[in-house]
């Protein structure tokens, strides 16, 4: 059987660390062309390039912010003048702040909002219009299981998180028209640097209610990621797909 994307050409953001730099690996063992952008850890870019390459892929990194827009579609330009096109975006990138509502900031609210929502924005337009251009794509964002249920996470990222499910559902039906598929995974809590910003006390009430009993491995969800952007998932458009371990509802 053939690699799930091979030939493919695909944008991850947040790929230097963690579910992105997952991602990036996965979809390059699977035959795809990898771009990543990344924000200030310039020696896990590269680990993530050499990743790639090291699949015999071609790999593109940029250290840009998700909510540049000039500068993201400047990169989109540059990409599809040297591939010629690209077939899979994955809005990933995203951060956190431990905050209660009460003594949130302005300041924590509209970094978290502009991150997590604006880049939805600014990443997701310019490729979206090369791909109607193309008459095909898949688009992959990451929410969180904190958009769907009552957890003890922050006011700030559940609101950013629900957000990404409305964008998915309502891009979707307008995608659909042409060819491009619109889905997203809410994640419950996996080993990254997000999660490790947590209180110690959230962790071990997690592990208790998750029916596995652990964190999520970034790579477990990298790799039901790669069949969702392939053309074997091609009847999916505007689902919100949770992997989180099974946790209790």
């Amino acid at each position: 059987m053939s690699l799930l994307l091979e030939g493919k050409r695909a944008f991850i953001t947040g790929g230097s660390r963690g579910i992105g730099a997952a991602l990036c690996e996965v979809f390059a063992r699977e035959g795809a062309d990898v771009a990543f952008n990344y924000h200030t850890r310039d020696d896990l870019a590269e680990l993530t390039a050499q990743k790639i390459r090291a699949h015999e892929r071609r790999a593109h990194s940029y250290k840009l912010s998700v909510i540049d827009r000039v500068g993201l579609k400047k990169m989109t330009r540059e990409l599809v003048e040297e591939w010629g096109g690209i077939d899979i975006l994955v809005n990933n990138a995203a951060i956190n702040r431990g905050d209660n509502f009460a003594t949130t900031t302005d300041r924590a609210w509209d970094e978290v909002i502009n991150t997590n929502v604006n880049s939805l924005f600014a990443v997701t337009k310019p490729i979206y219009k090369q791909m109607i251009r193309q008459r095909g794509g898949a688009i992959l964002n990451i929410t969180s299981i904190g958009a769907i249920r009552a957890l003890p996470t922050a006011v700030h990222y559940a609101t950013s998180k629900a957000a990404v499910v409305g964008f998915t559902k309502c891009l979707s039906r307008e995608a659909a028209t042409f060819g491009i598929t619109v889905n997203a995974i809410a994640a419950g809590i996996f080993d990254t640097d997000l999660a490790h910003t947590l209180p110690e006390r959230l962790i071990q009430m997690h592990d208790f209610w998750v029916s596995r009993g652990r964190m999520g491995r970034p790579e477990e969800l990298a790799e039901y990621a790669a069949f969702m952007v392939s053309e074997r998932n091609s009847f999916m458009n505007g689902e919100v797909v949770i992997i989180d371990g099974g946790a209790v509802t």
